[in-house]
């Protein structure tokens, strides 16, 4: 038996699957101030009647780390860089505290310029006086050596035990994307922490000693003490469940576009040939280049909470969300409304009467009916997401398409068919076979089809192994090997060290 969770900006997610078939499912809303109560009202509900003794695992997405970062919540940090020789990389957006040190490792990882500890310790009394929590240390060839890095974190451990090292997070060479990508990790740690905190305390409380994974951006998944090591393999989390959902629901072997309509935001990836489109070099979230391994793809604001507005005679969709829809409650009118005063969802008498009363609004300034201006803003809708799926797909086409199998020399994404889920999802299809011209398909169990992409997730990891055979020595920063080896290794044995 598997739990999966999907912790969402707006809703919780929840299924419980045995044997692959949906026994049990829940959603419920986010409370952003009180994380605890939110997973533990889930659970409460959802393990009504289920065996706990059954469940083997525990299966997680969550937003809390993209969340931090997009919405400029996250921690300052006291960063120590050594950049050696070439470029002056000043690495401005990372905010906190920068030091920029002495000392350089080459590219063989031989030790040329040895560090001034008097240095280490002017940035530890910088960061203590301006009240610093977490700490990054990254050197430009640390991945080569990492003992620089590591001699840093030793002289910080004590004030600041939540230091990230660089190497430990890519063993790759991109120096700009390995100094980002530590900066997020050690920039989300204490947001993490507070939440893994939260997440263990509603588990005791409901009596589950199941393990736990968390998804990761590349749709796979890393247990619980993995993922306070490296919280920022969980940016992104959010979009890998709603595709392994898709995947998971949808089985086809074309060209698809798939699409996860939310209340503020529209989730879109593409399938070559069946298979999810990969970014090759690592996530890029608020101009932050990193290197965290992910599935391609992109967030837009629109969603079926998105605010309209009349501007100049034009409609104006999104990007906000500023609360449930007109018929809910909500302070303006949304995609929502359209919807359910067009007919394509259902409300009971007094909901249509505010959905109507939301379009009236508006279409007042453009000399429509209620009617009229539902149809005119379902059209804009689909307008805006087939002209930002027609841009991303000239974009992917200019370059070499990567999945997460292999490389596609030549490949030109087509999609063939488009798959959709989300609150509004079964509601738009219609409307985006229409615009598309092509067949769209709206599974079943789409409201909670993140769950469902969580509990289908299993452990993923990406390894950089080096064999040095001229200096005789192999090493794995992800994993801290390093060890000697004969200038007879052979690339097979790499290989069959590397499965290991």
């Amino acid at each position: 038996m598997i739990v999966g969770l999907d912790m969402g900006g707006t809703n919780i997610d929840a299924i419980v699957l045995d044997q692959g078939q949906i026994i049990k499912t829940v959603k419920k809303p986010t409370d952003r101030e009180n994380l605890f109560q939110s997973i533990w009202a889930v659970l409460e509900e959802l393990l009504v009647g289920i065996d706990k003794r059954k469940i083997s695992r525990i299966n997680l997405s969550t937003t809390v780390s993209t969340n931090a970062i997009v919405e400029k919540k996250a921690d300052p940090v006291g960063m120590i860089v050594q950049r050696g020789p070439g470029l002056p990389y000043e690495f401005q957006s990372c905010t906190g505290e920068k030091v920029f040190i002495s000392g350089y490792i080459d590219h063989r990882g031989q030790v040329v310029k040895d560090l001034d500890l008097r240095e280490i310790k002017k940035a530890k009394d910088l960061f203590k006086e301006k009240h610093i929590k977490a700490c990054a240390v990254v050197t430009k060839f640390s991945a080569r050596n990492p003992s620089h890095e590591q001699r840093i974190k030793k002289l910080l451990d004590k004030e600041f035990p939540l230091t990230t090292m660089g190497h430990t997070l890519s063993g790759k060479l991109n120096f700009p994307r390995r100094v980002y990508t530590a900066y997020l990790n050690a920039a989300v740690s204490n947001t993490f922490q507070n939440f893994a905190g939260s997440l263990k305390k509603s588990l005791a409380r409901a009596g589950i000693q199941a393990p736990v994974y968390i998804l990761k951006a590349d749709g796979g998944t890393m247990n619980l003490a993995t993922a306070h090591e490296k919280p920022v393999e969980t940016i992104l989390s959010g979009p890998a469940a709603s595709l392994l959902g898709l995947i998971g629901m949808c089985p086809t072997e074309q060209d698809a576009l798939l699409l996860d309509i939310g209340g503020t935001t529209t989730d879109i990836f593409f399938l070559a040939d069946g298979v999810p489109v990969f970014e090759p070099l690592g996530i890029e979230i608020s101009g932050y280049k990193t290197l965290v391994r992910a599935i391609y793809s992109v967030s837009i604001g629109l969603g079926g909470d998105s605010r309209i507005r009349v501007d100049n005679g034009t409609i104006q969709i999104g990007p906000q969300r500023e609360g449930p829809p007109y018929a809910f409650g909500g302070p303006t009118p949304t995609p929502t409304d359209g919807l359910i005063v067009s007919g394509l969802m259902k409300a009971n008498g007094e909901t249509l009467a505010k959905a109507r009363q939301g379009m009236e609004v508006l279409g007042r300034q453009l000399g429509l009916s209620p009617e009229g201006m539902a149809d005119k803003v379902l059209n804009a809708m689909g307008d805006m997401l087939k002209n930002k799926v027609e841009s991303l797909l000239q974009e992917l086409n200019e370059k070499p398409v990567y999945t997460i199998e292999e490389l596609l020399y030549g490949k030109r994404i087509r999609p063939q068919v488009i798959h959709v889920i989300g609150g509004p999802a079964k509601a738009v299809a219609p409307l985006l076979s229409r615009k598309f011209n092509l067949p769209c398909h709206c599974p079943a169990n789409y409201q909670v089809a993140n769950a469902i992409g969580a509990a289908l997730a299993r452990i993923t990891t990406e390894i950089t192994l080096l064999a040095d055979t001229a200096r005789g020595f192999l090493s794995v920063p992800e994993l801290g090997i390093y060890e000697k080896i004969g200038r007879s290794f052979t690339l097979e044995q790499a290989r069959e060290k590397a499965l290991k």
